[in-house]
């Protein structure tokens, strides 16, 4: 983890990239939470994916529904 200035908000933590096998699987399920129309696996899944493109942590517990969802 490494610390990043913020447009003068001061110092931001940032994590280190997410596992693209991770990000991956989150595109997948969004796939398919999107014909399901399963609309809190489809917020969670873009959380996921919007933190990895941040270079961010994404939430325990959407990484988790992710993981699961096809469980």
């Amino acid at each position: 983890m490494g610390l990043q200035s913020r447009g003068g908000r001061g110092l931001v933590r940032r994590a280190a990239p997410a596992d693209r096998a991770a990000v991956d699987a989150a595109w997948h399920v969004l796939e398919a939470a999107n014909e399901l129309g399963d609309e809190v696996t489809v917020a969670a899944c873009r959380r996921v994916i919007d933190a990895s493109l941040n270079g961010a942590v994404a939430d325990h517990a959407d990484q988790k529904l992710v993981i699961d969802y096809f469980r």
